[in-house]
C-alpha cells in the first residue's frame, strides 16, 4: 500500500510543472479565454470571413495573372525556337 501512495505522490509531483507549462502555454491561454466566454465574438466571425473574401479574390486574381504569364512565355519560347527562314534575296 506504501508503495501506491508513493507512485502517486511522484506522478503528482511531476505532473504538477506539466500543467504549470501547459497552462502559460497559448493554448492554455486560449482555453481561459474559452473558459472566460471572451472567445471569438461575431464582429471577430464577420472580420475573418470578410478578410478571407478578399483573399480568395486576390488568390483568384493571381491565377489568372500566372495563366496570362504562362501564356507570354510559351509565345516567346515558340518565338526563340522558331528556325530562322532567309527573306527573299535581291540577287
Amino acid at each position: 500500500m506504501l508503495s501506491i501512495a508513493i507512485v502517486v505522490l511522484v506522478f503528482v509531483a511531476l505532473l504538477i510543472p506539466i500543467v504549470a507549462i501547459l497552462v502559460d502555454s497559448p493554448l492554455g491561454r486560449s482555453m481561459a479565454r474559452r473558459m472566460e466566454g471572451g472567445g471569438a465574438g461575431v464582429g471577430d466571425l464577420q472580420n475573418l470571413q470578410r478578410k478571407v473574401e478578399v483573399l480568395e479574390g486576390e488568390v483568384e486574381e493571381l491565377h489568372r495573372s500566372m495563366g496570362g504569364m504562362k501564356d507570354e512565355l510559351q509565345f516567346m519560347q515558340r518565338l526563340i525556337e522558331k528556325p530562322k527562314t532567309p527573306g527573299p534575296s535581291g540577287s
